[in-house]
């Protein structure tokens, strides 16, 4: 069972345009044999508030997800869990990135958990949670909005190449995790 942040990205490094928009996303033809590929290994997605919030008013909620194909839990991470009702396939977490990941871990039984949003991909990474990184490539450049990773943030991370593949317009890559011994989780 692998944590795999799974994003589509601009060519200057953004997931998600100014204002949060993702039209440009979707504008350069349909998902890849990759992003087939990843989304059907997927038991279980962790995501942040501001996803969450994002995808409730924009994109149909976690129905949405994948167009409608992804059919597992969601675990939001949040330090404020809202009160209330939420959608029977959605569970606020507000115990640390651990025990999110092993709650994920646990719903996704022999399958692998989705990381969406850019915080929780380096909160996984700087915690030795994360083992792959699939990203769809677009060629555009945004100038601006949510980057993946941001300037200095942590030491360097170092990254194996496990597949490149190419869609219409999209540049898919996969990346495994190299752990380090002795500091990196298994």
């Amino acid at each position: 069972m692998s944590i795999i942040s799974h994003h589509t990205i601009s060519l200057d490094g953004y997931i998600a345009g100014r204002e949060d928009s993702m039209d440009w996303a979707f504008a350069h033809g349909r998902p890849t044999s990759l992003a087939g590929q990843t989304i059907d290994r997927l038991g279980a997605i962790l995501a942040g508030r501001r996803w969450y919030e994002l995808a409730e008013a924009r994109w149909d909620g976690v129905d949405g997800i994948y167009g409608g194909g992804f059919e597992g839990t969601v675990f939001v991470l949040t330090h404020d869990p809202p009160g209330g009702e939420a959608h029977p396939r959605v569970r606020f977490l507000a115990d640390g990135i651990h025990a999110a990941v092993a709650r994920a871990q646990a719903a996704a039984g022999e399958q692998d958990v989705g990381v969406f949003g850019a915080s929780l991909t380096r909160q996984c990474l700087r915690a030795g949670l994360l083992d792959e990184l699939v990203l769809h490539l677009v060629p555009v450049l945004l100038g601006g909005g949510v980057r993946l990773f941001g300037e200095g943030e942590s030491e360097p991370i170092k990254l194996e190449r496990l597949s490149v593949g190419q869609g219409r317009q999209l540049t898919d890559l996969r990346f495994r995790v190299v752990k380090r011994p002795g500091r990196d989780s298994a």
